[in-house]
């Protein structure tokens, strides 16, 4: 009775220590620059009450971790058990060189690799393609074909380490390398654990390294839920990214928004093919950004978990508690870092990872401070790796689950960020999903808004950016790793030693399968893990498919 009388006099309490000691001590203080941090130009309450966390069903909007909602976390216990899985994303110039960082990061107390490809393997072009040229082994490793695959692992036991590889368009081809490189390992497909990002909606929206139109993207997406469903039930088969849009602008409402968005379309394409939610929805994961703003991104995991349980619960009748548990993978947010005194990246970075942290991600990916400038160096990488370290064994933040539960800022934020996603996931339904919503320019429109008035708060100053807009400095120099451009003359030698002693006949008549198997509408894992095996190359599985599905062209939407 004592916390209903309280709270019934909280308003009144509140508005006179607004008016009677907030208003005057505010009046005596010059203001300071104050940007409107928050998603959707929302302004930060001086102070939070539980006025702004209202009395609440404890059982359906928090719960316990490990239980529904999820909304503190998908496992009882979290880093109690074990630490996150701490992953830093990695690869550059020849598969020879990336397999020498993986082992030095492995050595360095890294858990799991994360490989970046560059782009020619991401479109799915060959290194002696015309449209490679200059771009070999710049953004990531060169991968044409199951030699450099074989290359890229040496030495790293596939059936003890966790990979997650950055991959969309050809997500498909670079599965089959991993699974046959395991074979060759003597490691069924079964024991391997890791992910590819495989989320090529986001592709159309933020990113660009699409190369087939979003319906037939979408089959060979369904494709690897089904045949990982059976033969690679450990492997997670796509991370619905966020991580990319808001990259490209967007807030953390929308983030959430269009990431279970996409979600959804992916679950629905997997049902209409007669996939059960229950099975392959073990195997989704997901990919967020790690911003600045430290309490609103806590608030944003948070938010996305309670939502995504209900959705698969509500909308997909999902009855597997592992099904409807939304895991997520975090990254902190490359778009923050500066190439004006690039070391205070390195804080930039720790406060991001302190958020994943706190908001109870499953694996995290920290910047170097030197990536506004180039590839990060073995010394750069080996810092990021470390801040993880100091927040996992000396800051204490792991030993509790959702330290920060039950804040009123927390608990009031989290409301806010689900609620401004669930009207967001009303529109595009309303405009026919998000299929539709992309076709239609919905969703590009909206991260371009938003990147536009951020940027305008840049400009106009009320926004700080440190050593950008307010304190700046000359900045130190500091060491930048080149890539040397004899490594794309030497990638695209080795490509052509490998074609030139492979069975030409066999490797024609597997990308001819796979040409075949698109025609007819049968499962293309089997077809490609057959082209692989013969040596046929990325671009020429990619093409073999070209040929099927045509290429998606964008359309400006304005």
């Amino acid at each position: 009775m004592t916390d209903e009388i309280d709270r019934n006099a909280l308003p009144s309490d509140l508005a006179r220590w607004q008016s009677e000691v907030l208003a005057p001590f505010e009046k005596k203080a010059a203001p300071r620059e104050r940007a409107a941090l928050l998603a959707q130009g929302g302004d930060p309450a001086p102070l939070y009450t539980p006025l702004d966390a209202p009395e609440r069903d404890y059982a359906k909007k928090l719960g316990f971790p490990g239980e529904a909602p999820f909304t503190r976390g998908v496992q009882p216990n979290m880093y109690r058990g074990r630490h996150w899985t701490m992953r830093q994303y990695a690869g550059f110039g020849t598969a020879a060189e990336s397999n020498e960082r993986y082992h030095y990061l492995l050595k360095n107390g890294q858990t799991g690799l994360s490989v970046a490809f560059d782009l020619p393997t991401q479109m799915g072009r060959d290194s002696d393609h015309e449209l490679a040229l200059g771009e070999v082994g710049k953004v990531g490793v060169a991968i044409d074909s199951l030699d450099d695959m074989e290359t890229l692992l040496r030495g790293i036991p596939l059936d003890k380490v966790s990979t997650s590889m950055t991959i969309n368009s050809t997500a498909s081809i670079l599965l089959a390398l991993y699974v046959v490189v395991a074979e060759k390992q003597g490691i069924p497909s079964t024991a391997l654990r890791g992910t590819i990002q495989n989320d090529i909606l986001k592709e159309y929206v933020a990113r660009g390294t699409y190369i087939y139109p979003p319906r037939p993207s979408l089959r060979i997406i369904n494709d690897i839920f089904a045949w990982s469903a059976q033969h690679a039930p450990k492997w997670n088969t796509i991370s619905i990214s966020g991580y990319h849009m808001r990259e490209a602008g967007c807030d953390a409402i929308q983030e959430v928004a269009f990431t279970l968005a996409d979600g959804i379309a992916y679950v629905e394409t997997a049902i209409a093919a007669g996939l059960d939610v229950d099975t392959f929805g073990k195997q989704l994961s997901f990919f967020f950004n790690g911003h600045n703003n430290l309490i609103e991104e806590v608030a944003k995991f948070r938010a996305a978990r309670r939502l995504w349980e209900s959705i698969m619960r509500e909308r997909f009748g999902a009855k597997s508690k592992e099904a409807c548990a939304l895991k997520f993978h975090v990254q902190t947010a490359g778009s923050t870092l500066q190439a004006q005194q690039p070391m205070v990246n390195a804080i930039r970075t720790t406060l991001q990872a302190l958020g994943a942290v706190l908001g109870g991600a499953q694996s995290l990916h920290t910047n170097s401070f030197d990536e506004a400038l180039s590839l990060p160096t073995e010394a750069s990488a080996t810092l990021a790796l470390r801040t993880q370290q100091v927040i996992a064994y000396e800051s204490g933040v792991a030993d509790l689950v959702d330290a920060l539960g039950g804040s009123y800022a927390i608990e009031a934020m989290t409301d806010r960020i689900e609620a401004g996603a669930r009207e967001y996931l009303a529109k595009i339904d309303r405009l026919g999903g998000m299929v539709s919503a992309i076709e239609q320019g919905y969703a590009q429109r909206e991260i371009q808004d938003s990147a536009y008035r951020y940027q305008l708060q840049i400009e106009r100053g009320e926004r700080v950016i440190v050593g950008v807009n307010k304190f700046q400095s000359q900045s130190a120099s500091v060491p930048i790793l080149r890539i040397d451009p004899q490594l794309e003359r030497d990638q695209v030698a080795r490509l052509r030693a490998v074609r030139a002693r492979r069975d030409e006949a066999a490797a024609r008549a597997a990308c001819a399968l796979v040409e075949q198997t698109a025609r007819d509408g049968g499962n293309l894992m089997p077809p490609v893990l057959d082209a692989v095996r013969a040596y046929a190359t990325v671009g020429e599985i990619s093409d073999a498919m070209r040929v099927v599905f045509g290429a998606h062209i964008e359309t400006l939407t304005i």
